[in-house]
């Protein structure tokens, strides 16, 4: 069950001679105000998750090229057995 969950931007993808990737993301927000009635999802994750950053480096070539940036994702924590 998870603990918590994140949504985010993929901000940018950097990609490398070995095939792999760098994947930048960082919470979701906007610029200006939202929607007053709680309309706009990503309202809610700003107001309770304003600053977030995430970077993973992908060596799966079976993932290369599946992320695009300006997508959203959420992110889901759940603690792992010890």
């Amino acid at each position: 069950m998870s603990v918590m969950r994140a949504k985010m931007i993929l901000e940018s993808v950097q990609k490398f001679t070995d095939g792999g990737e760098k994947l930048v993301f960082h919470a979701v927000g906007k610029a200006g105000s939202y929607p007053e009635d709680g309309s706009d999802e990503d309202n809610t994750f700003a107001r309770f998750s304003p600053s977030a950053n995430l970077e993973i480096y992908i060596a799966n070539p079976a993932l290369w090229g599946k992320f695009k940036e300006g997508e959203k994702y959420y992110v889901d924590f759940t603690k792992a057995p010890d």
